[in-house]
């Protein structure tokens, strides 16, 4: 999960690499890294500055994509878990601070099951 590691002019790298460079400066300005990736959705771009419905579709899911997750169906059952065991990893590792710095996948499902 490199990405995880990615800079604010990596993801500008990225975001132009897909297709929009437009909007480079929309994550740079916002000091959007790899970690903070996992919170870019199609709520979240228009806090970014980025308005136009089919870029904020196609962005989500290239997000999604690099990330491998997947958006929540609509049809899921409350009784399910909120998300995948994936999506709260990286939910986890969005954080700073030691502690988060050296959790794996690995300790994070082996703290899940506790």
């Amino acid at each position: 999960m490199e990405f995880l590691h990615w800079s604010c002019q990596d993801v500008a790298h990225w975001i132009q690499s897909i297709g929009f460079p437009q909007y480079k400066a929309c994550f740079t300005e916002n000091f959007i890294t790899g970690r903070k990736l996992i919170h870019v959705s199609c709520i979240t771009l228009p806090r970014l500055g980025i308005t136009d419905f089919q870029h904020m579709k196609t962005i989500s899911a290239r997000v999604g994509e690099l990330l491998r997750v997947s958006e929540p169906r609509w049809s899921r059952s409350i009784a399910d878990p909120p998300h995948d065991d994936l999506t709260g990893f990286l939910k986890m590792k969005s954080r700073t601070g030691q502690k988060t710095d050296s959790l794996t996948y690995e300790q994070f499902l082996i703290n899940k099951s506790k």
